[in-house]
């Protein structure tokens, strides 16, 4: 009888690792509420009279749903204006440390070549202006930034609610 050749032993497979990084959370103008559904006429228990206290449980939901929605889009609107204050915070560091660096550089350099024609002083003046001129520049650039930042106020929420409001206001009358 021939001998059967030995088994070798068989490893599990290694767990495949858990995804470490959560998605980024959407942007407010990625939000998109869910539609919202007409009113009912019918009660939630199918009669075709629904009682006072049906509506007003019905209305209790749809009042906190709506409610949580909003507060959503609110918080996503204000995460989305705080990146980009963050983001104008660091152009103007940016600018303020190579402004500072350069600035040291360039004066020196400025001023020994506008000395070899002109008087100490003078040249130091010219070069000062023209600093003054560039840091005017930055200083408009980063308050472009922050005008885009802010008010920080949740402005697609708040429109939302007031859209909400008239549908309320509107589907009362009828």
């Amino acid at each position: 009888m021939p001998e059967a050749a030995p088994e070798e032993p068989v490893m599990p497979a290694a767990p495949e690792p858990a995804a470490s990084a959560l998605p980024p959370p959407p942007s407010p103008a990625a939000y998109v509420p869910p539609p919202r559904e007409a009113p009912s006429t019918s009660s939630p228990a199918g009669t075709e009279d629904a009682s006072v206290g049906d509506l007003v449980k019905e209305l209790s939901e749809q009042s906190s749903t709506l409610a949580r929605q909003e507060m959503r889009l609110a918080q996503l609107e204000l995460q989305e204006k705080a990146k980009r204050a963050g983001v104008a915070v660091g152009v103007f560091a940016a600018a303020g440390i190579a402004a500072f660096f350069g600035v040291a550089a360039l004066l020196v350099a400025a001023v020994a070549v506008l000395d070899t024609t002109l008087v100490t002083w003078f040249s130091a003046a010219i070069v000062g202006v023209v600093l003054l001129v560039i840091a005017g520049v930055a200083a408009l650039a980063g308050k472009k930034q922050i005008e885009q930042a802010t008010p920080p106020v949740p402005e697609q929420a708040i429109g939302s609610v007031k859209r909400d409001v008239e549908t309320v206001k509107s589907s009362a009358k009828h």
